[in-house]
């Protein structure tokens, strides 16, 4: 299959690159760096991505981005950057994306366990997470005519991260374990309209 991975030179994109690459046509793209760049916060940007890349067979977004603060702490600047950015560019990858993707193709989507898992500082967060398992479910229904699969990976904080920010990098999973989620939303069939918890594939 050729896949698009978004948001492929972060931590968690990187993995997935290196699992999908095994098996498949990866095309790398980022910001600043990959093969192509996009910006999700910018509908032309990801509607002139699909332009170029067409066709494709899936679409994996490791990216997207909202801010974590105390609620009292919270403007409507940063909810309005989390929603531009981690829901409604996500939501823009699969709502542009339908109309270049083949048939019987998917797009996996990323979330977080504080969708469900909330915690002190996570208010914009949580919402977005939780908006973004609801499209899915929804846009999942409404493709099912091309056969065209929608699902939502949910990944716990990653080791990795945990070590950047200075802290104990076993209260985390490892990207490479948290990958192998994206990589059974890619090619299980089965899978539609889920949101995979990434804690279940280590």
């Amino acid at each position: 299959m050729k896949i698009i991975v978004i948001g492929a030179s972060g931590t968690i994109g990187s993995a997935v690159v290196d699992l999908l690459s095994e098996r498949h046509t990866v095309v790398r793209v980022a910001r600043t760096a990959g093969d192509y760049h996009a910006d999700l916060t910018n509908p032309d940007s990801i509607r002139s991505l699909y332009e170029k890349v067409a066709p494709f067979d899936a679409v994996v977004s490791c990216a997207g981005s909202a801010r974590f603060k105390p609620l009292e702490a919270l403007t409507d600047d940063d909810f309005t950057a989390s929603l531009s950015n981690k829901l409604m560019g996500q939501v823009n990858l699969v709502r542009l994306g339908q109309r270049y993707i083949q048939d019987g193709g998917s797009f996996t989507l990323t979330s977080g366990v504080l969708a469900n898992e909330p915690m002190h500082g996570s208010a914009a967060i949580s919402l977005v997470n939780a908006g973004l398992e609801g499209f899915a479910r929804a846009a999942a229904l409404e493709l099912l005519p091309r056969k065209i699969r929608v699902n939502v990976v949910s990944p716990p904080w990653v080791s990795e991260t945990l070590v950047a920010m200075g802290k104990e990098a076993s209260g985390g999973m490892p990207a490479a374990e948290v990958a192998k989620a994206y990589v059974e939303s890619v090619e299980n069939r089965s899978k539609d309209g889920e949101v995979l918890d990434a804690r279940k594939f280590a």
